[in-house]
């Protein structure tokens, strides 16, 4: 009888110290996630200030955006594992405390070279922030009680990308491009002590005697693959395809084969057979690079046909792109419902329909004659539904990588989820470039484009068989 009325311990809410620990963790992780989208988003409206008042080239200013993102895609597994081996509140303090840091000192500097330079450190610092911020909530939260927080993550994440431009312009026309970077300083430095001061004791898992070892040579050639793939594709939509787009890309290649090699080779390997080697794991990350890359490929072409088919202004545009960010914001709490209700399966597997129906209502829009009646209505729809599938794919994709990543590997899996999410914008921006290189800047082309674009989540969905059918399911490659 006793049994039967004892309480299960699973069900009970965590006691009063577990929920502050918790609240703290997760304003921690949104703080740091949000510093890094929105430093992102109001440097783009601040950049012709900043170019005119240091009397910068067009290609210097271009590398503040281009030594920052490299910096980031080079090191972001790496700083994981760091995560994985001495603390992720610990690596994430050092992140956000340098990050802001960074911001004060470019906010300061006197010369290009100095941005530029403190963008590649401010990279540096946002790779051992990013991962950091999803390794806190994996090592806090339960597997089964991560869905909220991953979306109130992504919610705080699109809420930033649509409301950066809006503060970068106010406060770059009031108080100049310095005052953008300025804004990261205060927060950066609060949230940073109050992770060194206030500590969140680690999983008994973590251990002097099991924390694994630093593989430097894999570090080092993953680094070089993805700096080298990241530099390349960056420079694609300026330079088009040419002899160094081809080295670049062989680079690449090259690296990426023998880290590989290395890793299958490696006792201790910086990314291990745990992590990648889990279905559910590789098919997530797989539909984040594929829905990142599609997305912004569609943005980046819609873009140009707003502003250079239809004839309106940067601001009029942004307008029309606001659907995207406010469903963005709205789908990532429901995306957390529907995965408890449906599974991380069917729930990516509509998204990504959603994704690819917003990019052929795009299409339709720039194939049919521009100024029709239905137009703009189309448009809307197609960032609206945009919004909704991205939102989606990025909270229950996000959240089959974290979950089903081994606790201690944690950090590596954020830091492969931050890669990808960093490489397929690249890579979507660069596909357009080059299809669009090959025809015209026509409506008819952007048309096409965008058909082209629209195969990559509807050919991606095919991978969500692979991803857990239930809340609570093992992936298929542990039924095996």
């Amino acid at each position: 009888m006793t049994a039967l009325t004892r309480p299960d311990r699973s069900q009970q809410p965590p006691p009063p110290h577990h929920r502050h620990r918790r609240r703290l963790v997760l304003t921690g992780s949104i703080t740091g996630a949000v510093i890094v989208a929105l430093d992102g988003t109001v440097l783009t409206v601040a950049q012709p200030s900043l170019q005119h008042d240091l009397h910068a080239s067009f290609a210097q200013v271009q590398w503040t955006s281009t030594g920052y993102l490299i910096a980031v895609a080079g090191l972001l597994v790496f700083a994981g594992r760091l995560g994985d081996r001495y603390g992720h509140q610990r690596v994430f303090s050092v992140g956000i405390l340098g990050f802001g840091a960074a911001s004060a000192g470019i906010g300061l500097a006197s010369g290009i070279g100095w941005v530029i330079a403190l963008r590649i450190a401010q990279g540096v610092f946002g790779a051992l922030l990013q991962p950091a911020t999803l390794g806190m909530l994996r090592a806090t939260y339960p597997p089964d009680a991560l869905g909220m927080p991953l979306a109130l993550r992504t919610s705080a994440i699109g809420l930033s990308a649509a409301a950066g431009p809006l503060i970068g312009g106010a406060l770059t026309a009031h108080l100049g491009w310095r005052a953008v970077f300025f804004l990261n300083v205060v927060p950066a430095t609060v949230i940073g002590v109050l992770a060194l001061l206030v500590r969140i004791p680690a999983p008994s898992t973590s251990t002097p005697a099991t924390r694994p070892p630093l593989d430097l040579p894999g570090a080092a050639l993953l680094t070089v693959a993805l700096v080298s793939l990241v530099h390349t594709l960056v420079g694609i939509p300026e330079s088009g395809w040419t002899a160094t787009t081809g080295l670049g890309l062989a680079v690449a290649a090259a690296a990426g084969a023998l880290f590989v090699r290395h890793e299958r080779r490696a006792a201790a390997p910086l990314v291990p057979p745990g992590v990648l080697g889990s279905a559910a794991v590789a098919s997530a990350l797989a539909l984040l690079l594929a829905a990142s890359a599609a997305m912004s490929g569609a943005l980046f072409v819609g873009t140009y046909f707003l502003q250079d088919v239809l004839g309106l202004d940067p601001f009029q545009s942004g307008l029309r792109v606001l659907p995207l960010a406010a469903m963005m914001v709205l789908s990532a709490p429901a995306s957390a419902v529907l995965q408890r209700r449906h599974g991380p399966r069917r729930t990516t597997a509509a998204a990504m329909a959603l994704l690819a129906l917003g990019i052929l209502l795009l299409a339709l829009a720039a194939l049919s004659l521009p100024g029709r009646s239905w137009t703009t209505p189309t448009l809307g729809g197609g960032f609206l539904l945009l919004g909704a599938g991205f939102g989606t794919v990025m909270v229950t994709a996000t959240a089959v990588i974290v979950r089903h990543a081994p606790a201690a590997d944690a950090g590596v899996a954020g830091g492969l989820q931050q890669t990808a999410m960093n490489t397929g914008p690249a890579l979507g921006v660069a596909t357009a470039t080059m299809l669009l290189t090959l025809t015209a800047h026509t409506a008819a082309a952007m048309g096409t484009t965008l058909l082209t674009l629209a195969a990559l989540p509807a050919l991606a969905t095919l991978l969500t068989t692979q991803l857990p059918v239930g809340p609570n399911s093992p992936s298929p490659d542990r039924r095996r």
